[in-house]
């Protein structure tokens, strides 16, 4: 028995350990190490990144190192075994407030969105008095508490009370959806897309939440995550990565080609999906990471904090200095 569960322990540290190998780089160049999610959207990118040798370019070598959940990424760069991971800069505010010297550089400016089946009577948010809603996630995800904020300020309605909100895992919400269990679905991007392309309506994005809540720039919601430290020791590996990450961009944003070659990865069910998806990450590509729209995410956090208080934002009231890596330009 003891030896059963000592092989099992091997075992885990071994698919902890493996990583993927991209394009063989230069012998001596540095390595950047990312935590990933084997299916995530972010691999995409970062397959770009090895396809094109864009990583040899920008003098570094890629490395992924495939693991099972977000959580999973998030402890693996605690640990200090990978370099980098994708998470979003709520979780790098709340864990600089409690010391950690994590920060963050933009990826994404994706964000999901409530969908309703194409013959809903639901056209706005103040139609969902009553209605079924599915929320990806907890009580206190972030799009939720924005679309109640909306609700409540705009339409004098409380969805607590007002609605009956039922939180499940993104592929769950998706199912009950299709099977006629919910009137809405509040999912991540990548989930929303595919109802669309299976010919649901979006209601409302949660970057239109955001803009009716009086927020005025687009605020990325996913980023790489990295220490400070690491950052501050190695500044040209980092600025390596960056380039690299803004070349696979630009590749993405113009050849579709690129994505035809990256449908495996995607995992598209048919061909509406492919595009939907393509084009949801397209239209997240960030333009622009200025001190506007930095203010913008400290406005967001503000309202974030308000919303969710302490079980959401920790201890921070305010954003944390340091949470956005200042060396980032578009």
């Amino acid at each position: 028995m003891r030896l059963m569960l000592l092989a099992r322990i091997f075992a885990a540290l071994i698919l902890l350990v493996v990583s993927i190998a991209g394009p063989a780089g230069a012998a001596g160049k540095p390595t950047v190490t990312v935590g990933v999610l084997k299916f995530g959207t972010v691999s995409w990118e970062l397959d770009v990144i090895r396809q094109h040798r864009l990583d040899e370019a920008a003098g570094f070598e890629l490395k992924l190192v495939e693991l099972a959940g977000s959580q999973a990424t998030q402890v693996a760069l605690q640990a200090g075994s990978v370099d980098l991971i994708a998470s979003d800069w709520l979780w790098v505010a709340r864990q600089r407030a409690a010391g950690a010297d994590l920060t963050f550089i933009p990826h994404s400016a994706a964000v999901g969105a409530l969908v309703v089946p194409a013959d809903s009577a639901i056209r706005s948010v103040g139609d969902l008095r009553g209605k079924r809603i599915g929320v990806a996630g907890t009580p206190i995800d972030k799009s939720w508490l924005l679309l109640k904020a909306l609700a409540r300020d705009r339409y004098q309605l409380d969805l607590n009370a007002e609605a009956k909100p039922t939180y499940a895992a993104p592929p769950l919400l998706n199912q009950k959806i299709a099977a006629g269990e919910l009137d809405a679905a509040l999912n991540f991007w990548p989930y929303a897309a595919r109802l669309e392309a299976a010919g649901m309506r979006p209601v409302i994005g949660v970057g239109e939440m955001m803009r009716q809540l009086g927020l005025a720039t687009d605020v990325p919601a996913v980023g790489y995550v990295f220490h400070e430290t690491w950052a501050r020791t190695k500044p040209e590996v980092l600025a390596g990565f960056v380039a690299a990450s803004a070349k696979a961009k630009e590749i993405m944003a113009r050849s579709d080609a690129e994505w035809e070659r990256l449908r495996p990865l995607m995992q598209a069910e048919d061909e509406a999906t492919w595009r939907a998806l393509r084009d949801h990450f397209r239209a997240g590509i960030p333009k622009r990471w200025t001190e506007e729209e930095r203010a913008g995410a400290a406005t967001l956090y503000a309202l974030m904090a308000s919303l969710g208080g302490r079980d959401l934002v920790g201890d921070a009231a305010t954003l944390p200095d340091g949470t956005f890596w200042p060396a980032v330009r578009f």
